[in-house]
């Protein structure tokens, strides 16, 4: 080969290294955009505006791909500033008063400091615009900087980015990982793409890359059981994670959704009132498809609240606190509250209560609730001329719900006409068509879709999250709310509340009325796993489960002769003074919603066992589990990370050729000698050296020293090669001859005669 060849091919081959190694580095700064714009467009898929966040962000990369060839850096800097004034501006103009908002700064601070302590972008009313308007900007100067061959700037962009979705908490820890991956690489190819890096190098980055990823999960930065308690000196699993409780009512602005979880039958309050009532904690109003988030500030309680807009029933309680608690509980809906407890309370925008100190056990205060009064036939004619603003918000469902929930709750509720009844029908559906279960394994995905067309059984958190999601997709306002049930009524106004009351329900919004409770989660099962809880807890002797009043039993009233009226207008609905069912919701089991409503069979499977939960004696054997996403991911870079090592180490090579020499091809005679040759020709190269340009096999042959049978195959080789003639004899000979060359892997040289 001519010198001018081979400084052509020379050339070549370093042109495509080099393209490489760029290819590479660019490829490593779209994986470190990618995180942060996957955590924006899981935001807009729940708050809205996927599309516009899609066109925002594919114009920044036109953008930065067209002006990164003349564009300074320093213009490219004024660009993207100009890019995030403009998204800001725009959530100024989409929030009610935003403008008022920017005169003052102390607010701005306030908001800025909390979202870098955790306070979640969903949680932000206008999420989705908010994202639309941050995106474009990072997305933009990333990518500009990384085409500019700047890739510590583009690393420190990205980097600062997807850092702050970690101090907001949006961003998992796949997510991180990918960004940090990305980092490392923007860096580490990027300088092998300055300094004109081999090829080898490029392979020990990937490896390093891929260890990254596979072992970081391993190393655990947050303890276990950091997680918020409900009972944060209190024993006994009151409030830890595992319960529902502590899954539920922890008062913060976030619920997420767990699989199996149990109970704790320890004291929480004592409740003197009027009557029973679910006590409420805490409303969500946005759902993410795999847990709650309330969105709006909380305000500091001033006074009173304003008490629901239609007829209501003034119901008084007064809660004593028996452990230590982070919650204030109230009948819906409270006006007013009074009591040491409650000095420096906030009000949530969804009208819940949060105390500015921890409860002591002792503690009280007391509330006047207004509650909703209206009849089902009024609610039935409350028509849908919601307040502005209200369907918006109360109505938004993740972008990636599936289309099968909304068409599967339009046949159910088929014969209802009115946002009433559908949502009785879908309260009874529920309760009859899924079973009670604390053991439950969380679904992937969309909980709702998931517990409605793939589950038989859960327990309160998917019943009201299915319910929820339901209605909505009808265009129906609802929401999530967490609290307890009324508990053990232990005297005529007193009730005892303990940690299994915990419970979760849905309020659906009529106008003229308010927000109405419902409960989809059948309360037979429920109950039987709360008692069977407190009599293991009192024939253990566990302590703080009883108070004097509660050890002798349910208090029940004296019956009375006066009959509960019913008939076409649902009169047993609601008692005379207001007061709601026993299962703390509008009840109309006398009629059927005019022949509109019909109870579904209870779904054919498993029954309840004795401790209220589902067993499945039919099932054909133990399940193969299933990768998710995340564990396919893990697996996909490690095998890429054992790929890089391997071929950086020769061990793939290795082994390709080990492979290589013991396959003999099912081929023409000829074909089959010349394969046998090329592999003794390596054999010979290993031990001694390559055959040189225009040596023919035989002085090879003769130059190296080569044995009998390594001759033979040559010869062989001529006659098949030059000669035209092959045997199949003659291809199994020396098929054979090689073979044997292989596997004893000895000298191939002529032994020395002893002398």
């Amino acid at each position: 080969m001519s010198t001018t060849a081979r400084s052509v091919l020379t050339d070549r081959s370093s042109w495509l290294a080099g393209g490489a190694r760029r290819g590479l580095a660019l490829a490593a700064a779209a994986l470190l955009i990618a995180p942060f714009l996957f955590v924006c467009f899981e935001v807009t898929d729940v708050a809205g505006g996927s599309d516009r966040l899609l066109l925002f962000v594919a114009a920044s990369f036109v953008a930065a791909t067209l002006l990164a060839r003349f564009l300074p850096a320093v213009a490219a800097l004024v660009i993207a500033a100009a890019l995030l004034a403009v998204g800001l501006w725009s959530y100024v103009l989409a929030v009610p008063n935003g403008e008022l908002l920017l005169r003052s700064l102390g607010a701005v601070r306030a908001d800025v400091l909390a979202l870098l302590t955790g306070l979640s972008i969903l949680q932000i009313t206008e999420a989705g615009i908010w994202v639309a308007g941050i995106a474009p900007a990072p997305t933009f100067l990333t990518w500009y900087f990384a085409l500019r061959r700047r890739y510590v700037a583009a690393a420190v962009v990205g980097g600062a980015t997807l850092g702050f979705f970690v101090l907001t908490g949006d961003a998992g820890v796949i997510v991180v990982l990918a960004g940090v991956v990305g980092v490392a690489g923007v860096v580490g190819f990027g300088e092998l793409d300055s300094y004109d890096g081999r090829s080898g190098h490029a392979e020990v980055l990937v490896v390093v890359l891929a260890a990254m990823i596979v072992i970081a999960p391993l190393v655990s930065v947050v303890p276990s059981g950091a997680s918020e308690s409900l009972v944060p000196s209190g024993g006994g699993g009151g409030g830890g994670a595992s319960t529902v409780e502590g899954s539920l009512l922890a008062a913060g602005d976030r619920v997420g959704i767990q699989g199996s979880i149990s109970l704790s039958p320890e004291l929480r309050f004592t409740v003197e009132s009027d009557r029973g009532s679910y006590w409420r904690a805490a409303a969500y109003d946005r759902y993410t498809g795999d847990g709650w988030v309330r969105t709006g500030d909380s305000q500091r309680l001033d006074g009173s609240l304003a008490g629901p807009p239609g007829n209501a029933t003034t119901i008084e309680q007064t809660f004593e606190a028996e452990t230590n608690l982070n919650l204030l509980l109230t009948a819906w809906k409270p006006v007013d509250v009074e009591g040491p407890a409650a000095e420096g309370a906030t009000v949530t925008s969804l009208d819940g209560l949060q105390p500015d100190d921890e409860l002591a056990p002792g503690d009280t205060y007391s509330v006047t609730s207004r509650q909703p009064a209206a009849t089902p036939d009024e609610l039935r004619t409350a028509g849908r001329e919601y307040p502005d603003g209200l369907v918006e918000r109360y109505t938004g469902l993740p972008g990636s719900t599936p289309d099968r929930v909304e068409r599967r709750t339009a046949r159910i509720t088929a014969n209802a006409d009115n946002p009433y009844d559908t949502a009785r029908t879908v309260e009874r559906w529920l309760e009859g068509a899924k079973n009670y279960s604390l053991d439950v394994d969380r679904p992937d995905g969309n909980i709702a879709d998931a517990f409605l067309f793939e589950m038989d059984r859960g327990y309160c958190v998917y019943f009201a999250t299915t319910m929820v999601t339901m209605l909505r997709s009808q265009d129906i306002p609802a929401r999530f709310v967490t609290g307890y049930t009324d508990g053990q009524r232990v005297a005529e106004d007193e009730w005892v509340v303990r940690g299994y009351d915990s419970h979760a329900w849905v309020e659906v919004y009529f106008p003229e009325t308010g927000w109405v409770e419902f409960d989809p989660t059948p309360g037979g099962p429920r109950t039987a796993v709360e008692e069977s809880s407190l009599e293991d807890a009192r024939a253990g002797n566990a302590t703080n489960v009883d108070t004097n009043a509660s050890e002798g039993g349910e208090w029940t009233p004296t019956p009375t002769a006066t009959p509960i009226g019913g008939g076409e207008n649902d009169s047993a609905d609601v008692a005379p003074d207001g007061q709601r069912g026993l299962q703390g919701i509008v009840t109309d089991e006398a009629a059927d919603t005019n022949g509109t409503l019909t109870r579904p069979p209870i779904a054919q499977g498993p029954a309840p066992g004795a401790s209220g939960t589902v067993t499945d004696d039919g099932s054909s054997g133990p399940e193969l589990p299933s990768p998710t996403r995340e564990q396919w991911a893990f697996g996909l870079v490690a095998l890429a990370g054992l790929a890089a090592g391997a071929r950086r180490s020769g061990v793939a090579e290795r082994t390709y050729r080990e492979l290589w020499l013991r396959h003999r091809p099912d081929d023409a005679p000829a074909a089959e000698i010349e394969h046998a040759f090329e592999r003794l020709e390596y054999l010979l190269e290993r031990r001694h050296r390559p055959r040189r340009p225009g040596e023919t096999p035989r002085k090879y042959l003769a130059a190296v020293g080569a044995d009998d049978r390594a001759t033979r195959v040559g010869e062989l080789f001529e006659r098949a090669r030059y000669a035209g003639s092959a045997t199949q004899a003659e291809a199994d000979e020396a098929a054979e001859l090689v073979g044997d060359l292989v596997r004893e892997r000895t000298p191939l040289v002529r032994r020395l005669r002893r002398s």
